[in-house]
Order: C-alpha cells, then structure tokens, then sequence
C-alpha cells in the first residue's frame, strides 16, 4: 500500500522537485546513513511545508513546546479536523467498520504526541496515513501508481502522499527534533485539508 517510486516526482515542476529531494534524496541508501539532525535538514523541512502550502502554520507549530496551550489547541483541531474527513468519506458498506477503527485509533495517536514520543506517533502516523488515503481514494490507494495518481489530481495534493511513502523509511534512531518536524508537517496538512 501506498507504494513510491522515485521517477514518479521527476515530472512535476523543478522547484517542488528540488526541495521534495531535498528531503527524501532519491538514493535511498544515502537518505538512510544521512545525518539528518543538523539545522540544515530542518531548514529543508521547512522549505517542503512550504511547498504544501502550509508553511506559516507549521513554522508556528513548530516553534511551540509540547506543554504549550497552543500545540494543545492545535492537537485537538487536528483531531477535530481528521474525525470530521473520516467522517465524511463515502465507502462501500463493507469498509465502514475500517472507518470506525480509524476514528478509535486517533487519541491514542493523540497521547503519544503529548507524552512526546514522537518517534512511535511518526511510525503509528504513517499507519494511520495508510487507511486515511483508502478512505479517500479506496482500491486506488493500493496501486503502484497511487501517487502519480494524485500527483495528475492536484501536486501539492500529490506531494503529501509521496510524503507518507517516505516517512515510512525512516530509520528509529533519527533525533526528536527531527522526527517531530516530519510528523508536525503531515499534522498541519491534514489541519488545513
């Protein structure tokens, strides 16, 4: 499920290229042995929010602390925002009950990011990507070409799922700050969506 290929992105327009191999090299194994703690990679991350559109809001998110009222309210809209496109997703009968376990996975999801284990949420983040784009997109999601799939449908669009490909990748032993920067990026599109 939610399968990526390389070449896929290759096609879309040169600056969101730049910045999403700025991110998620191509060469898989350098991405992996890279060290991805430094400002530099953060800065990259930064630029990809940018290129989703949500620059602004995850720059603020991101300079909140945990324990911060703010990332508090933020949480909740995002949980609020996310039940509400569950909620709203047409499915086959048959596929009610998935949207129904989705729904029970989301304060669990919850409690990790606030007791900071943002290492577990990316991973259970990645899980919960996973079943959203079924929702959305059904047997489509499954395909080898889901992303270029949504790459034709809307870019930024697009660049989001690539984005939940590539999560997935991560080794465990990243630094915090850099494992809250990526989860805070798919946190603040699905608040915006």
């Amino acid at each position: 499920m939610l399968q990526s290929k390389a070449c896929i992105i290759e096609n879309i327009d040169e600056q969101y290229k730049k910045v999403a191999f700025g991110l998620f090299p191509q060469n898989e194994a350098k991405y992996i042995t890279e060290d991805r703690g430094n400002d530099s990679f953060i800065e990259k991350i930064h630029a990809f929010a940018d290129i989703l559109g949500i620059g602004t809001e995850y720059l603020r998110i991101f300079n909140s602390k945990s324990d911060d009222p703010n990332f508090s309210k933020f949480l909740a809209q995002f949980q609020n925002n996310l039940d509400l496109l569950i909620s709203k997703t047409w499915v086959e009968k048959c596929d009610e009950v998935r949207k129904e376990k989705l729904r029970a996975r989301l304060p669990a999801f919850i409690a990790l990011i606030k007791k900071t284990d943002y290492s577990c949420a990316l991973e259970k983040f990645g899980e919960i990507l996973e079943e959203l784009a079924f929702l959305f997109f059904g047997k489509q999601s499954e395909e080898e070409d889901f992303i270029e799939y949504t790459l034709r449908i809307d870019t930024q669009m697009g660049l989001f799922w690539w984005y939940g490909t590539k999560i997935r990748t991560l080794q465990s032993n990243q630094s915090e700050k850099l494992i809250r920067s990526l989860l805070l990026i798919g946190l603040c599109y699905l608040t915006n969506f």
